[in-house]
This record gives structure tokens, sequence and C-alpha cells, in this order.
């Protein structure tokens, strides 16, 4: 049984091929806003990878934001459960999942990789990669490079605004009154991880947890969100594709 999994994301798709033996070769490409062209282009990666033709794969499942728009696959599941089996087929003993990805940031209780209670923020970007994206434009720092500069920080600046726009004017602000770009940082990755925290905390995540979505590399978050917690968090070696691997495991059942 050969079946892939693509994860349809706002800002990535990712693809997961998982082979006959158990194995599996993964590709993560930029969505940029044409969910079709990026989903055939990652699925042509993994098989190009594996070096299996297209007639050879016996399911196709897509998951995520756009999983409706991938008119290929046989079947769509909803990210929270692809991520679940994604993550317990990884770390078997995982019982919550905190997923910050690009346009929404999810917490998941999990019991023997079944969903059992969740939470969702996708009504704003507040806690999200996005507004990591556009907090970081304002203060003129590569997104990829706000987590580092983050952990400089001695004194994070207070961030009160939650809603993205309003955070850009306050990044600006707290940059004319003298503050670093390091307290700055630091102070918006503060406020996201209070922000997920609370989440976390109604659902009850309490250990076992992992972190995953492409927030999940940036280290000052991961650090941010285990102080509020008062937990350690798993990070899985590539943290991007767990949904597009439950997704392949779901059709590989």
């Amino acid at each position: 049984m050969i079946s892939v999994g693509i994860d349809a994301g706002s800002a990535t798709t990712k693809a997961v091929l998982v082979k006959d033996d158990g194995s599996t070769v993964h590709s993560i490409r930029a969505t940029a806003f044409d969910f079709v062209s990026a989903a055939e282009k990652a699925y042509e990666d993994v098989l190009g990878i594996a070096e299996i033709d297209r007639k050879e794969v016996d399911h196709v499942y897509s998951t995520g934001y756009g999983r409706n728009s991938i008119k290929f696959a046989d079947r769509s599941i909803s990210e929270i459960t692809a991520h679940a089996k994604g993550v317990h087929h990884i770390y078997p003993d995982v019982e919550g999942i905190i997923d910050i990805g690009g346009q929404d940031s999810k917490v998941i209780s999990v019991n023997n990789g079944k969903v059992t209670d969740f939470l969702m923020n996708d009504k704003c970007a507040a806690g999200t990669g996005k507004f990591l994206e556009y907090t970081a434009r304002a203060l003129e720092v590569p997104m990829e490079e706000l987590g580092k500069i983050a952990l400089d920080s001695r004194s994070p600046a207070s961030i009160s605004s939650m809603c993205t726009v309003f955070a850009e004017s306050e990044v600006i602000s707290l940059r004319a009154k003298g503050y670093s770009k390091e307290d700055i940082a630091a102070g918006l990755v503060e406020s996201i991880a209070r922000r997920v925290a609370v989440m976390a905390r109604q659902i009850g995540l309490k250990r076992n947890v992992a972190f995953v979505g492409g927030v999940a590399k940036n280290a000052a978050i991961k650090a941010a969100l285990e102080k509020e917690l008062g937990i350690s968090l798993y990070v899985l070696p590539e943290p991007q594709i767990t949904g597009a691997l439950g997704a392949a495991l779901h059709g590989s059942n």
C-alpha cells in the first residue's frame, strides 16, 4: 500500500508519501495563493524522490486550509484529525498538540491518536504565523530571524494589542520610544505564547504535548510557551509535515 497525504496550508503546502515498507519521503513548498499548483508540485516532488509513478499510488488524501481544492485527492480529512494521527505515529505518548500555522492556531487533546477535544483560533491573525509575519515586517526583521533576536532580549516590551493592525502600530510606536528590536521581538513572542497558552489550559493540556506547524521552528516561541504552561514541549524533527503524514496514514489504513 502506497499512500500520499497533502496538507494544503495557507503559507506552505506539504506532501508526505508513505511507502509499503512504512518509510516516508516529504516535500514542503510555498503555497503562494495557488493551492492546486502547490499541491501538484509537492505531489510530483515526493513521487520523484521515491522514484514512484502516479499509477503506483493507492490513495491520495488531502487536509489543511485548502484541502477541498485538491481535486485529484481521493478524500479530504480535517487537519485536526490529520495532526493527531501524524503526531501519534512519531510520538505515541502524545496527549496534546499545539499547532501554530500561518492562518490559525489550534490546541488538540489526544488519546491514543484520537482527538478528544480541541480549540481553534481562526477568526483573526492573533496567535498565528501571519501575526508574526506582519509584526516582523514592522520591525524590519526577516521572520526567520525574529525568534533568534527575541532570545537576546533582557527586558521584553509589553505588547497589549493582539489585533495585527494595532500590533503593527504598537511596534512602530515602541521603536520610536527607543525600545530595542530584541525587546520588542520578545514582547511579540510572549504575547503569542500567552494567547495560545490560554487555549491550551482551557482543554487541560498538561503533559506529553507536541508543538507542530511552521512556528514550532521558532525557538523563542517554544521557550515562551514552555514558560507559560510550565511544561516541556516536544518538537518533532520536521514539525510542518505532521498533517500531511497523518493524511497519508489515513490513506494507508
